[in-house]
């Protein structure tokens, strides 16, 4: 089994020699190395200590190579810095699930925040999907990208009662169509019987986040943006001309600095790890199956998840391989908490698909997404600062197309332009008694466990 996205392997990543850490690339006209590791990184020119750019961007996934592009087709000066590889953390873990929404459900949706405001969070969502498409189209980023519109399964039958709200709420109040298999038709969607029936959303779409991701440096590339992998940021200060970045390579100075970093965020902005939560999620995948297997068990090809707090979520890859997620851990992901999750993430694919309990898991990993404590991405400055301090993040695993779109919009606003949007808070709050350690990870697993039991 590996340990290691299923991903990486479908990337021709680019050669990097344990002497080139800390360098970064030079503007490029296109055109890739080929390579031998699992990795996504580069041969880089040397970094050196004391360069001034315009932007410095921390985090080399989704949002930073987004903004970073923006930022470079502008005529800024812009260097983006990891302390990986590009695309190292959730850019290339996830699922590939492209998904219309976000994290909160349309009914708590409005609930929380009324129809008028809920309608411009899901309006702000269904942009996002289509800047994704646009910029995938623009760029020529072969992803594997398509509608492939996904499912929800109803893990009890009174959630399928509750679909039929949804299906309501959705259509009055969001003007977004869904429609409802019962559990009798639910086979033409999903090959399970441990389900009470799905709704689907024809919108949705899939990727390769691994392809993506390498895609976007290229392009980030291509507008001249310069990316340095294996460079760790230590900490941020202001100074009289701007933000000092101190890093493994030395100190550079920038006029701003957008922290991108997400479900990774370290000491080296305190304020920000206040304001994000690291939350492990662990998929395995299958070896592949045969065309009727995989036929059989989602004969749309749709992206898919349940509707369990603690849920699985689940897909076919183009090598018709299943993949099957879940958190099945709420500890940092780990070797050993890798394999714990495996174990659990087994018997969950051997329940829901009993068909496919013989199947080896060829490939095992985890990786940290953020949460923020609404459950709603931000993007903006924090504290209202004004001082050239940006960020965007919090994507509580919808983050494929949200991050892109942020990533573009704080560099939009970065450039100067005036951006309105629902999710720009230079307002956000920190989390009380929180220092972004998340010790009660556990207790809150724990509580979803039971939910999932009663409810």
């Amino acid at each position: 089994m590996h340990e290691y996205p299923y991903w990486w392997d479908t990337v021709p990543a680019l050669r990097l020699r344990p002497e080139d850490a800390g360098t970064m690339t030079p503007p490029v006209a296109g055109g890739e190395r080929a390579t031998d590791e699992h990795h996504i990184g580069s041969q880089e020119s040397a970094i050196e200590p004391g360069s001034r750019f315009d932007v410095v961007i921390v985090g080399a996934g989704y949002t930073g190579l987004a903004a970073g592009r923006h930022l470079a087709r502008a005529g800024a000066s812009v260097l983006i810095v990891d302390r990986e590889q590009v695309g190292w953390g959730a850019s290339s873990r996830n699922g590939g699930q492209v998904l219309t929404g976000l994290k909160l459900d349309p009914a708590t949706l409005v609930a929380r925040y009324g129809e008028s405001r809920a309608r411009q969070l899901f309006d702000a969502a269904s942009a996002s999907l289509e800047r994704l498409e646009s910029l995938i189209a623009q760029e020529s980023i072969a992803c594997e990208y398509r509608r492939s519109g996904h499912l929800q399964a109803a893990h009890k039958p009174a959630h399928f009662e509750a679909f039929r709200r949804e299906q309501a709420l959705l259509s009055r109040v969001f003007h977004h169509r869904v429609e409802l298999v019962s559990r009798g038709d639910q086979r033409s969607e999903l090959g399970s019987d441990a389900y009470y029936g799905v709704i689907v959303d024809e919108r949705s779409g899939a990727l390769n986040p691994a392809r993506y991701v390498y895609g976007l440096s290229l392009a980030a590339r291509r507008a001249g943006a310069q990316i340095a992998s294996h460079v760790a940021v230590d900490r941020v200060r202001r100074d009289a001309r701007g933000w000092t970045v101190a890093t493994t390579r030395g100190e550079i100075h920038s006029r701003d600095v957008l922290m991108a970093t997400n479900g990774y965020t370290n000491g080296a902005s305190p304020a920000l790890r206040r304001r994000f939560i690291p939350v492990g999620s662990y998929i395995v995948a299958t070896e592949p199956l045969r065309p009727s297997e995989a036929a059989a068990v989602l004969p749309r090809c749709r992206m898919a998840f349940d509707s369990k707090h603690f849920l699985y979520y689940f897909r076919l890859t183009s090598d018709s391989r299943l993949l099957f997620g879940g958190r099945a851990e709420f500890t940092r992901p780990s070797v050993a908490t890798t394999r714990r999750a495996a174990e659990i993430l087994r018997n969950g694919l051997a329940a829901i698909f009993p068909e496919l309990a013989d199947k080896s898991i060829e490939y095992a990993w985890g990786g940290n997404v953020a949460f923020t404590r609404d459950q709603l991405p931000r993007a903006g400055t924090l504290n209202g600062s004004g001082d050239g301090l940006f960020f965007a993040g919090g994507y509580c695993g919808h983050g494929i197309a949200m991050a892109t779109c942020l990533g573009e919009l704080v560099a939009r606003r970065m450039a100067g332009e005036r951006i309105d949007h629902p999710l720009f808070d230079d307002r956000f709050a920190a989390i009380p008694l929180y220092t972004g350690r998340p010790w009660f990870l556990p207790l809150v697993g724990a509580y979803y466990r039971v939910k999932d039991w009663i409810q």
